[in-house]
């Protein structure tokens, strides 16, 4: 059970002060009445808001394919977003919307969004080894030693004080391999090559736990339940 005001603004509809506004020109009902009264509280399935029923009131989390171009930062300033990809009033939400990691302004791909502050933590700590997948192209031909290289966890990225964990590479072809991780340093694919003298021209995560895009088209997104990690 929630206040109707607070259920409108937490779920980016309006502020609670103007949800007294939204309530007031009947705006909300609750079992099929007019709600009156804005600090009532009333279970999420059984208001309406405008004859419709609150978006995703329990939480949301999303599966996006995320094209080259977009920021993951909330910040307007570092330029078009992935958040703008979504409804305007989802990106009002308390707790905020936020993406499970993040993939630079160059990489695409499979991208997790949520505001399951929680789950966040849980997916993004090392200790619970949740693999991530990319694709990457470089620039010079991938040696066949670079396997065992990156498997071992010995690879120490520049400025950091423990080597990469194990990380299995597959070669696709001399400039294309797959690599497998189960932790999120800054950059760390891009770096990981970099380390062995190579440059990554194209970047795309592929795969992260048990998820995969399918045929979702870049920019476009689904809904997964909150449920789905357990």
């Amino acid at each position: 059970m929630r206040r109707l005001d607070q259920l409108l603004a937490n779920l980016g509809y309006c502020s609670r002060r103007e949800a007294r506004g939204w309530i007031a020109a009947g705006r909300v009902t609750v079992r099929g009445i007019v709600a009156d009264d804005f600090g009532a509280k009333a279970a999420p399935a059984d208001v309406l808001i405008d004859d419709q029923p609150p978006d995703l009131p329990d939480g949301l989390l999303l599966l996006l394919h995320k094209p080259t171009g977009l920021v993951c930062s909330h910040d307007a300033d570092e330029g078009p977003r992935v958040y703008d990809l979504l409804p305007p009033r989802w990106l009002a939400r308390n707790p905020a919307v936020t993406s499970v990691g993040r993939l630079d302004k160059d990489t695409s791909g499979l991208l997790l969004l949520t505001d399951q502050t929680a789950l966040v933590h849980r997916l993004t700590s090392p200790k619970h080894k949740v693999e991530k997948v990319y694709r990457a192209t470089v620039d010079r031909d991938l040696a066949p030693d670079l396997v065992a290289r990156f498997a071992a966890g010995t690879l120490l990225l520049d400025g950091e004080k423990a080597p990469c964990a194990p990380a299995t590479l597959t070669i696709i072809s001399p400039h294309e391999a797959e690599l497998t991780l189960t932790e999120g340093k800054y950059h760390q694919v891009r770096r990981m090559f970099a380390a062995t003298g190579a440059t990554v021209l194209t970047l795309h995560r592929a795969q992260f736990g048990p998820l995969t895009l399918g045929n979702l088209a870049p920019g476009q997104w689904r809904e997964l339940p909150l449920d789905f990690f357990g």
